[in-house]
């Protein structure tokens, strides 16, 4: 056998992205079809290799099995948070000092000046375009298991608070499970009613457009961050266009090898390194996360494409106004380089 012809045939057929190899063209070409490869997912920063998720990113660099040269280059002079790899040590050193974020002080002042309850949506946070929401549940029912919502919180992207209040649930409480939000009786007995807590922060988010009529992010409605904010909308009776919603439960990037969801407080640990959720569990504390863990994959650097969305309207699939014969005789990094996300990536909020 010639091995020369071996090697330029396993080349020829190894996907550019996840370096995937196939026994002919054609399945690459199948495997380019279903992967939706594209700028936008994470690449270690040595090897070059595209992965689905930052979980499987550091599983390829520090994992139980590791890519050899990747580990070894990663361990000297990589950062184990947002796992980029910075020139040099002094350049890491540099690097984590902003990396490395902590817990805001913004929360801790506001709890120390006893201002209490903010129950206003303040004026002068109008011109903001980016929110973090986040709830805490008390329960109902016979049991205790129904999640009601009696506390909520939003802020701004530069984490000043604008609207944090207690809420009166539809339903009468019969836990409050005081150990992780805090809540007793006393908080609740003059709260604001749901609905009416519903209908502020829905009007604010919409910023004055009809929610009916928000169909794209080029209008004035905000950009509402969470984690896990299907399950906080729904305990609030509160409706919001998907278009507009940034939920770090459910962004690709973010989830398990498994594509199952990571809880707040691991992602928290891992891609800004700090804790949350230690005790009685602050919702500001979640809104800064969350909002935090979004300005971070904001700020990837991605390259700009004409089509972001292999799904998008205007694009539908790339691969299909090409026939099959003449993506068989591209190369792979041309494939690449025509495929697209299957996902919105944040980064195009910049």
């Amino acid at each position: 056998m010639d091995h020369r012809y071996e090697s330029s045939e396993t080349l020829r057929n190894k996907c550019a992205a996840c370096y995937r190899q196939f026994n002919k063209m054609e399945h690459l070409v199948d495997h380019m079809r279903t992967s939706y490869h594209s700028v936008h997912e994470p690449m270690c920063g040595i090897c070059k290799k595209h992965c689905r998720s930052f979980e499987s990113l550091r599983e390829h660099l520090i994992g139980p099995l590791p890519k050899a040269d990747c580990e070894r280059i990663f361990k000297e002079q990589g950062c184990d948070i947002c796992l980029t790899i910075p020139a040099s040590r002094s350049a890491l050193r540099a690097h984590k000092k902003s990396c490395q974020l902590s817990l805001s002080n913004n929360g801790v002042l506001y709890r120390m000046a006893k201002l209490g309850i903010q129950d206003d949506l303040r004026i002068e946070n109008s011109r903001g375009t980016v929110v973090a929401l986040s709830c805490k549940m008390v329960g109902g029912g016979i049991d205790g298991s129904l999640d009601l919502c009696a506390r909520v919180c939003l802020i701004d992207e530069h984490e000043r608070i604008i609207f944090h209040s207690y809420i009166a649930p539809n339903l009468p409480v019969t836990n409050y499970r005081y150990e992780t939000t805090g809540i007793r009786p006393e908080h609740l007995r003059d709260a604001v009613p749901l609905k009416q807590v519903s209908r502020k922060i829905q009007d604010y988010l919409c910023n004055g457009e009809p929610i009916w009529q928000i169909r794209s992010r080029s209008g004035s409605a905000r950009i509402l961050v969470g984690h896990g904010l299907g399950h906080d909308l729904k305990c609030l009776d509160l409706e919001y266009p998907a278009i507009m919603i940034r939920d770090t439960s459910i962004y690709p990037p973010l989830l398990k090898t498994s594509k199952l969801s990571n809880s707040l407080k691991y992602l928290t640990k891992a891609y800004l390194g700090y804790d949350i959720q230690t005790g009685v569990q602050d919702p500001y504390d979640e809104c800064v996360a969350t909002m935090k863990l979004y300005m971070r994959m904001k700020s990837q650097a991605h390259k700009r494409e004409d089509y972001p969305l292999a799904n998008d309207p205007q694009n539908r699939n790339n691969f299909a106004s090409w026939r099959q014969s003449e993506l068989e005789r591209m190369t792979p990094p041309k494939l690449l380089e025509i495929s697209r996300s299957d996902y919105y990536c944040w980064c195009l909020d910049s």
